[in-house]
C-alpha cells in the first residue's frame, strides 16, 4: 500500500471512530476479510472472527443507543476514553509498515482528529437533546452512519478525494465546535432560561 493510501486510511479510521468506533472497526474487519481492501498488517488483526463479532455486538448496541435522548449523552461522555485513543492506534497501526516517526505522528494526529469529531459529535447532540421531541437525534444519528459509512468508503477508494474533503472538514469542525460549546456554557449556566443576576435578586 503506497504511503497516501495508508495517510488516508489512517486518517479515515481515527476521523470516523470520533464518532462510529465500533462501525469503523466492523466495516473495516468485513471489507478487509471480503478482499474487497487491503489491510495494513498492523490492521490485519480486524479481520479476526473474534474482533469482528465484538465489533459487530458493540455496533448494533451502539445503533440503538445513540438514538435515545440522553442516553446518546451519557454514551458519548463514556466513549470519550475509548474513541480517542482508538482513533490514534488506528491511524498509527495503519501506517505500521513505514517508518516509526510516522507511526508516532499518525498516532498524535489521529487522536487530534478523533477528539476533534468526537467533541463536535456529542457537543451536537447536547445541542439537539435540548428539543424534547426524538426525531431529529435519530435523524442525527442515521445521518452521522451515512456520513462514516461514505467517509470510510472515499478514504479507501478515494484516498486523495478523502484527504481533500478531510481537510475541508476540519476547517469547517474548527469553526463550528468554539460555538457549540459556548452555547452548551450558556445552557448550563442558565438551567432555568435566567441570568444570573436575575436568580441573585
Amino acid at each position: 500500500m503506497d504511503l497516501v493510501s495508508s495517510i488516508a486510511m489512517g486518517a479515515g479510521m481515527a476521523w470516523a471512530s470520533g464518532m462510529r468506533l465500533y462501525a469503523v472497526l466492523f466495516i473495516a474487519g468485513l471489507m478487509g476479510k471480503l478482499g474487497y481492501i487491503a489491510l495494513p498488517d498492523g490492521l490485519q488483526i480486524l479481520t479476526h472472527p473474534l474482533v469482528m463479532g465484538a465489533a459487530g455486538l458493540m455496533f448494533a448496541v451502539e445503533f440503538f443507543a445513540d438514538k435515545i435522548p440522553a442516553l446518546d449523552s451519557v454514551w458519548d461522555a463514556i466513549h470519550t476514553f475509548i474513541r480517542i485513543p482508538a482513533g490514534a492506534l488506528l491511524a498509527a497501526m495503519s501506517l505500521g509498515g513505514h517508518d516509526p516517526a510516522w507511526m508516532l505522528a499518525a498516532a498524535i494526529l489521529g487522536g487530534s482528529l478523533a477528539a476533534g469529531t468526537h467533541f463536535t459529535k456529542a457537543g451536537g447532540r447536547a445541542v439537539i437533546n435540548t428539543s424534547p421531541e426524538p426525531f431529529s437525534n435519530v435523524t442525527a444519528s442515521l445521518g452521522e452512519e451515512a456520513l462514516v459509512a461514505g467517509g470510510l468508503l472515499t478514504a479507501f477508494f478515494h484516498p486523495v478525494v478523502f484527504l481533500v474533503l478531510l481537510a475541508l472538514f476540519v476547517l469547517g469542525m474548527a469553526w463550528v465546535l468554539p460555538k457549540l460549546w459556548r452555547f452548551i456554557r450558556r445552557m448550563l449556566g442558565r438551567p432555568d432560561g435566567h441570568g444570573t443576576d436575575a436568580a441573585a435578586g
